[in-house]
């Protein structure tokens, strides 16, 4: 399995928008996203940080129910 890389919020919330996800709103420096499929609905916070740390990169992945290979994909 790859390592997470290093990336911006700004790098992950463009990713994410690739996957599907529609931007709801942004509150400071966080930007709220959220993807529907069906009856189940994924939903997370991605902080624009200039880098993100990997344990919050990996939160997000798992919030949105992506793996590491499938995100490298989308960047």
């Amino acid at each position: 399995m790859p390592k997470l890389p290093s990336v911006s919020g700004q790098r992950v919330v463009r990713a994410l928008k690739r996957a599907g996800f529609a931007e709801l709103r942004q509150k400071g420096s966080h930007v709220s996203l959220e993807k529907k499929v069906g009856d189940k609905t994924w939903k997370t916070v991605v902080p624009m940080h200039s880098e993100l740390a990997k344990g919050t990169l990996g939160d997000i992945l798992k919030q949105c129910g992506l793996g590491v290979e499938e995100f490298l994909e989308l960047l």
